[in-house]
């Protein structure tokens, strides 16, 4: 049998729904000032990860620099490219952010496989077609408000394949972008790579010339970087990680470090002297050491000993054989410590012992 609710029981559940009631007497509550209410969009969800956005900014922070020193070299004058944000939004609220018209170029992933976009602002993509032409360090007048010539476009894509060239090498620790243009627009609503409601992660840059500025944006769809979430929350996204060298640098590495000079020192004997004793010393004077002559010498590599010899004569030249080679404590540990299956440890360096002449 259905239960039907009173009057007077719908009233408390609705007194009880107004937070601004008591189900008790009906009284005013105060509203508790600390509370914090964050507001979420249902229509726009948070696909992104705050690990991954700042995975984001480390990767370009390094781009930003490195296409920095690019355009200056380019252009011959000072160009700063400073990284100013990274976001997620939806396709469609990046796409009317833009102006119109606008240099929008559609670039094509490989190793993502998917679409990138990189726009670039008139405000300073007219300054610098300026300077590639011949201008002057400032941009006279206002900036015309038209679409990009065959000629301007061309000298444009100087400025994005230095672009492909940065961003490929962020990339290189997590994949291999392999970046081409595959279109140039001048209308962004004209190019639509996802639907309006899809999420893309906007990384806006900030290019400074001379007293010109303007805003350099990347837009990546979440679903053209979503096989590659793992990667960015983990360390493998860093650009200081440790790389596994290739035969080529290895033979390369030993090529030049076989070429380098070394200082190699013969060391016959070592004592002290007081400064009365080497003050009084003369051209035939014998300094008494407690270095046997059967001892064999050490030869220092560097400051180092690494082997023992014995001084001789090579045709009418003083030289050295070289005997057998010096074990070091640290190293003996390490054999020791290896046979018996431990992990070596660093022991503590002792410094060497010096031979005392008499007093």
């Amino acid at each position: 049998m259905t239960d039907v609710l009173s009057q007077t029981e719908v009233e408390s559940l609705l007194a009880a729904l107004d937070p601004g009631t008591q189900s008790g007497g009906g009284g005013n509550v105060k509203k508790d000032m600390n509370t914090q209410i964050s507001v979420y969009d249902f229509k726009r969800p948070e696909r992104v990860s705050k690990d991954q956005m700042r995975a984001f900014q480390a990767l370009h922070d390094g781009f930003s620099r490195e296409l920095g020193a690019a355009l200056s070299g380019m252009l011959r004058t000072i160009v700063e490219v400073k990284l100013i944000s990274a976001d997620q939004l939806t396709y469609s609220e990046f796409v009317f952010s833009l102006e119109n018209p606008t240099c929008f170029n559609l670039l094509h992933s490989e190793g993502l496989d998917g679409n990138l976009i990189l726009d670039l602002n008139p405000s300073i993509i007219f300054p610098i077609v300026d300077r590639l032409l011949g201008g002057g360090r400032h941009m006279t007048g206002n900036l015309p408000s038209r679409p990009l010539t065959e000629i301007e476009l061309r000298l444009v894509r100087r400025i994005t394949d230095a672009a492909i060239v940065g961003l490929e090498n962020a990339w290189q620790n997590i994949c291999d972008l392999k970046l081409k243009v595959t279109q140039v627009e001048s209308n962004p609503q004209i190019v639509q790579i996802v639907p309006p409601n899809e999420v893309v992660v906007l990384i806006s840059f900030e290019i400074t010339m001379s007293d010109t500025r303007g805003i350099m944006n990347l837009c990546v769809p979440f679903t053209t970087i979503e096989p590659l979430a793992g990667a960015l929350t983990a360390d493998s996204w860093s650009a200081y990680r440790r790389k596994d060298v290739s035969p080529a640098q290895q033979v390369n590495l030993e090529a030049g470090v076989s070429q380098a000079g070394v200082e190699m020192v013969v060391q016959l004997a070592k004592t002290n002297l007081t400064a009365q004793e080497f003050s009084n010393l003369a051209v035939g004077d014998v300094i008494v050491t407690e270095v046997d002559k059967h001892e064999p010498l050490k030869v220092l590599v560097e400051g180092r000993p690494l082997f023992g010899a014995s001084p001789g004569r090579y045709r009418g030249h003083k030289a050295i054989q070289i005997g057998k080679q010096i074990e070091h404590p640290q190293e003996v540990v390490r054999q020791k410590l290896a046979q018996r299956g431990i992990d070596p440890i660093e022991p503590k360096k002792t410094p060497p012992e010096d031979s005392t002449m008499p007093q």
